[in-house]
């Protein structure tokens, strides 16, 4: 059965006021485990004995792609000592988007991981669906050009949908390497836009996700928000109660 996670970059502005304040409020929520994506300044120490405090686990945590490359033993490091060994890569800017050598550079960090008991994943946006590599999709390029034992896929639904994919069909594609999704509500724009809304506010088939994900054996789903139009924690509370009506009405989701 599904856990329930929550990215915390939707609360990014409450963590940078309250850091502990804003995590007890997460458990409080109801939350099984977090994904972390920044530490503020607190040592390893300090956020392990919180997590400890509130009863959170620490499911995984979005690390820049330069810091992962440049810094990698100090990331594995930090990330071990408060019990997180999901390292997760989250975003490409622009300038590095050059796929061969990203996918070369994902086999060095990901062997550096897995020697010190890590597991590597990389994050999608819709970019990887809209970009090429080779003949392929540059997300079904990195994918097949770094084996799975190096990294596994963290897949955000709502951006495979967003780009024009189907969720479904990729959770079923990459099952057994797939350890957590993001599970993130959208809709369009006039001007075609992707606004990110509540969970069961937007265009996005949630049920049949999560039901896939369930059957490929999802061991997280992860909420997130990247903007809130009303209160970044209201907004968490009202995606977590979808997700209790779902689990509710039968859905493989423990909350």
């Amino acid at each position: 059965m599904l856990k329930l996670g929550l990215q915390l970059y939707t609360l990014r502005e409450e963590l940078e006021q309250d850091f502990e304040g804003t995590l007890r409020k997460v458990a409080e929520l109801g939350y099984a485990g977090v994904e972390f994506f920044h530490y503020f300044g607190r040592s390893a120490e300090e956020v392990k004995a919180l997590l400890e405090e509130t009863g959170l686990a620490v499911l995984g945590a979005h690390r820049p792609y330069d810091a992962m490359l440049n810094d990698t033993v100090e990331e594995i490091r930090y990330n071990l000592a408060i019990g997180n060994r999901n390292l997760i890569i989250p975003f490409l800017t622009e300038e590095q988007r050059s796929y061969a050598e990203v996918a070369a550079n994902l086999r060095v960090i990901g062997e550096k991981c897995r020697e010190q008991g890590a597991v590597l994943s990389y994050h999608n946006h819709d970019f990887e669906f809209t970009d090429s590599y080779g003949e392929r999709t540059a997300f079904d390029g990195i994918f097949e050009e770094v084996p799975a034992e190096l990294l596994q896929v963290e897949m955000d639904t709502c951006w495979v949908h967003f780009a024009g994919f189907d969720p479904v069909a990729y959770i079923q594609k990459y099952a057994g390497r797939l350890p957590i999704i993001h599970l993130k509500d959208v809709k369009k724009r006039e001007d075609g836009s992707p606004e990110t809304v509540v969970l069961g506010e937007g265009e996005v088939n949630l049920p049949a996700i999560l039901e896939a994900a369930a059957e490929a054996g999802v061991e997280w789903a992860v909420v997130e928000q990247d903007f809130c139009s009303r209160s970044p924690l209201a907004s968490v509370e009202d995606s977590l109660n979808w997700v209790k009506a779902y689990a509710n009405q039968g859905g493989k989701v423990h909350v």
